[in-house]
């Protein structure tokens, strides 16, 4: 089969790997439709994580069925699928919240070295049940997509970010996850939702979506909105040093700070004694992805929640090297590609 695989940072290519085997009774094989380039791919692509060997990327994907384990209940071949992002092992304590980062045997994300990646013709999904669902009515490739990882990861965010009805909120990013951020603030009952990022079509499209969009950096024009108290809540789908250190600048005493964005791996300088005056709550957060479907699905269908304009283009697998340097230089134009296989 084909997969999207990374040598070195910016070095994309294809590779001819072995098909992958059924993992166990309870597993199952998805022939890949579609899958997503990710903002958390880019770890891998520009050189914040360590790559010791080629890895297989990719953790958002939709696409059929083509066989399953004796033990598989939920799904059977020829079922439309989507696969969460991140795997659980389904049975423990923790996997019956519904949120796979509290498994007691430890979380897992497709395309990141150990289960495959999604960016390929096929893949093997452990614990069918938990990780995949079959493709409701009315949700169409784009939206599943969205319900695999970035809108689960937006919709989250705001939960945890303690909204207060007709509250104040800033969200700094604006890429997929950022822009599903704006509007999950929005819909979970935000009066004011600030749209911070460098690119202004990137801002222009979070105003579509209701929000004011605000230069970098915005912390003046928040303090002003406010009274000079602050936000209420500060959704950092960004996660860099900068990022955080401005969101915990523009909270309001007793708000909370969401950081939903990927931070690389060096340590970050939290100002402990200042956000312990100011009584700041602050929340780090992967998305319990399965657990968001309940909600997300019946928003989406009823109208309630546009996911619309996220994704800005597709590209055949075989063109995933372009797809990926488009993501990253973060253009107005290029938010979030679709790789079609």
């Amino acid at each position: 089969m084909r997969s999207v695989v990374i040598d070195a940072p910016g070095q994309i290519r294809i590779d001819n790997r072995p098909d992958p085997v059924l993992p166990g009774p309870g597993g199952a094989i998805i022939a890949v439709g579609s899958a997503a380039i990710c903002g958390s791919d880019l770890h891998f692509y520009e050189g914040d994580y360590p790559l010791v060997q080629p890895v297989a990327l990719g953790h958002e994907a939709i696409g059929t069925v083509v066989e399953a384990g004796p033990d598989v209940r939920n799904v059977a071949v020829g079922d439309l699928v989507l696969v969460s992002s991140v795997a659980g092992c389904g049975h423990c304590a923790g996997c019956a919240t519904h949120d796979p980062v509290c498994c007691v045997q430890g979380p897992q994300i497709f395309g990141a070295g150990v289960l495959g990646g999604a960016q390929s013709e096929l893949l093997a999904v452990p614990t069918a049940d938990f990780q995949l669902l079959k493709i409701p009515e009315g949700i169409d490739t784009e939206e599943a997509l969205l319900l695999t990882d970035n809108l689960a990861t937006g919709w989250a965010g705001a939960q945890r970010a303690d909204i207060p009805p007709g509250g104040t909120v800033v969200v700094i990013g604006l890429g997929a996850v950022g822009l599903c951020a704006v509007r999950s603030a929005i819909v979970q009952g935000a009066g004011q939702v600030f749209a911070v990022d460098p690119v202004e079509g990137r801002r222009e499209r979070a105003s579509l979506a209701g929000a004011t969009a605000v230069e970098p950096s915005a912390l003046a024009a928040v303090l002003e909105a406010t009274g000079g108290r602050g936000a209420a809540a500060v959704i950092d789908a960004v996660g860099n040093d900068a990022t955080m250190t401005e969101a915990l600048a523009m909270v309001r005493a007793g708000g909370t700070v969401s950081v939903i964005g990927v931070h690389d791996l060096n340590p970050f300088p939290f100002p402990a004694t200042l956000s312990l005056i100011r009584s700041i709550t602050l929340r780090m957060t992967t998305a319990p992805v399965q657990r968001t479907w309940g909600e997300l699905i019946p928003l989406i269908q009823c109208g309630r929640l546009d996911t619309g304009g996220i994704f800005t283009h597709t590209m055949p697998l075989a063109d995933a090297a372009a797809g990926y340097a488009a993501v990253a230089a973060r253009t107005s134009d290029c938010v979030k590609v679709t790789l079609s296989i």
